[in-house]
């Protein structure tokens, strides 16, 4: 069947309408639902509460194979492809990793190979807030300035997420394990790279795990990551979504960033289930 797909905004993003994840789908139409997720970056589909954890896992499993987060006490029992976002707690503990990232990046960046995408998935939500917000990459490097593009033009940026952990989710989440530690050493990547399929540049950069950009101290690379980030994140680039139960949203990792907006996480709930796909190279630089 053909893909019914209309546009989020002016610059990226999609909405597919009249599909059913949790049925089976041939693949002429899977095929065409990739294409409208690479082509937009974020694809949204409405409507999927009968979608089961095995729904989710089969349909992620159709653009590649999946990734167990590093946190694995935030694992879905039963389910280790799915990753528990939430802030409710249940017998004295957090079900899910809470306290999400206010500030953009891109999921498992951090990774000598970065993932592909993420396919998240809406159970509750809260009456106000917990929206998440996204923003193209691809955009932002047309919208560079000439100087600013030439100096981003064959530099490479240090990922380090024990040193970001350590920094703001040491005390909310407690220590990471030295298995956890090893791993994720700190890894390399061009900051302007190619996408591997439609070919077009984009900026490849995530404010939570860059330490520093390569030849370059901490200081002056958070300066130069925060200019360029100014013009990535821009309140008129984003695209913010209000989430309700069933919804899923597919993003693409080599072409977006999000974040997640606050809301009320001491008086209300808020749970969504995370696939992660795996990358299958390294970010090319262009």
């Amino acid at each position: 069947m053909a893909i019914n797909v209309k546009p989020l905004t002016d610059r990226f993003g999609a909405e597919a309408v009249g599909l059913d994840l949790a049925a089976d789908m041939d693949d002429e139409t899977f095929a065409g639902l990739r294409r409208a997720y690479v082509e937009a970056g974020v694809l949204l589909v409405r409507g999927q509460s009968r979608l089961t954890p095995d729904d989710h896992i089969r349909f992620s499993r159709r653009f590649g194979a999946l990734e167990e987060h590093v946190l694995t006490q935030f694992l879905l029992p039963g389910h280790p492809e799915i990753f528990v976002v939430s802030n409710i707690v249940e017998n004295g503990r957090h079900i899910g990793a809470h306290g999400g990232s206010k500030e953009f990046h891109s999921d498992l960046a951090y990774l000598e190979t970065p993932s592909l995408g993420s396919v998240f998935r809406c159970l509750e939500r809260p009456e106000e807030g917990g929206e998440t917000a996204f923003v193209s990459m691809a955009a932002a490097y047309d919208d560079l300035p000439e100087g600013l593009r030439r100096r981003l033009d064959g530099l490479e940026a240090v990922y380090d997420y024990v040193w970001n952990y350590e920094r703001k989710f040491l005390k909310l989440r407690g220590p990471l394990s030295e298995a956890q530690k090893a791993k994720t050493p700190p890894v390399i990547h061009p900051v302007v790279v190619a996408h591997p399929e439609t070919g077009r540049r984009s900026i490849f950069l995530s404010e939570i795990w860059v330490r520093n950009f390569v030849g370059m101290g901490e200081e002056e690379s958070q300066d130069l990551l925060n200019e360029v980030l100014a013009i990535a994140t821009r309140p008129e680039a984003e695209y913010v979504h209000t989430w309700s139960p069933g919804d899923v949203v597919i993003w693409d990792n080599r072409s977006t960033l999000h974040r997640a907006c606050p809301f009320d996480q001491a008086n209300t709930r808020r749970l969504m289930h995370r696939t992660t796909i795996a990358g299958v190279g390294r970010p090319m630089a262009a």
